[in-house]
């Protein structure tokens, strides 16, 4: 536990610092390369859902196994290699500076009054159309998805890490990177991706929850709300989303900045709308993106530190006990 601590600590502020090695190829590309592997060659004809299971099992246990694998051998080598080897994989595993300069990305030509540049970085981040959106509209692209990313790619695998170590986190990823995949209801991946998506969301259910809390709770309030009120209507608000996740991301955003996320989006021209969150005192303007990215920053300190006082606690009430 304390290993596992001082890991996640040492990979939070590297990865909040640094980020990815530039030119080093990415573990969830191998993941999604065996992902697009497996689906084309399972994803058809009858029993779906058994192999959908087979897909999200078989993705499960390799990656578990070879990042396992690697820990037990520079366990055995030294605690010291041990901690680098786990620091190593937690910090590719988060994304706190990729998620920033991905809502940047969007900002600079925002700001700047490119429209069709934003709509162009902002297709590489969500999957609506963007070719029409307004500024307003992009805005709330960029603040749905660092919203809801900052659970799936912060948080979450931190509380994963802080229980079970890189393999832990890594396991996330992979369950993570199944739903983005396969995880879709439409015909093609409705069975196949079942299991996918439905793990997705047992793993995602109490991180988001801790997250949406702490970003009602921890983060700058720009809304004369009392905090018992933005409470209240955060967590009524995030039950309108259609996944059982994501809505308390942007729900508990919402009401901290006074704006309105959820409405009508297009995907492949398909109108889509889904539910509204938050009361809306102001515009939704370029300048919120900042404020989102602050937001991000302060709600995974909080996260962090909360995981850090708790596997603390936990692991010296073990000592004692023992």
């Amino acid at each position: 536990m304390v290993l596992h601590i001082i890991s996640c600590t040492l990979a939070f502020w590297l990865d909040r610092l640094i980020g990815d090695p530039p030119k080093l190829p990415h573990p969830i590309i191998w993941i999604g390369n065996w992902i697009s592997f497996a689906t084309k060659k399972w994803n058809h004809g009858k029993q779906r859902i058994a192999k959908g299971f087979m897909l999200t099992l078989s993705t499960l246990l390799l990656t578990g196994s070879i990042v396992f694998a690697l820990s037990y051998v520079a366990y055995q080598i030294h605690w010291g290699v041990y901690l680098i080897v786990q620091t190593v994989f937690m910090t590719i595993a988060l994304a706190q500076k990729s998620l920033k300069q991905a809502a940047l990305d969007v900002y600079t030509p925002l700001v700047s009054g490119d429209l069709q540049e934003a709509r162009k970085k902002l297709s590489w981040i969500v999957g609506r159309d963007t070719e029409h959106l307004d500024e307003a509209n992009i805005t709330r692209g960029v603040i749905e998805t660092v919203s809801e990313n900052t659970s799936d790619g912060i948080t979450a695998p931190l509380f994963y890490g802080f229980l079970f170590g890189a393999t832990g986190m890594w396991v996330y990823k992979a369950i993570n990177t199944l739903d983005s995949m396969v995880g879709y209801q439409n015909e093609r991946f409705a069975q196949f991706g079942y299991c996918s998506a439905k793990l997705d969301d047992i793993v995602n259910w109490l991180p988001s929850r801790i997250t949406g809390f702490l970003i009602v709770t921890c983060t700058n309030n720009e809304t004369s709300y009392t905090y018992r009120e933005r409470l209240q209507a955060w967590l009524q608000d995030a039950k309108k989303h259609p996944s059982p996740n994501s809505g308390y991301l942007e729900a508990a955003t919402a009401y901290q900045f006074g704006i309105q996320l959820g409405g009508l989006n297009y995907y492949e021209g398909v109108a889509s709308h889904r539910a509204e969150m938050g009361q809306p005192t102001k515009s939704l303007q370029a300048q919120d993106i900042q404020k989102t990215i602050r937001q991000m920053q302060q709600a995974s300190i909080c996260f962090w530190l909360l995981c850090s006082i708790l596997g603390g606690v936990i692991y010296y009430a073990t000592q004692s006990w023992s």
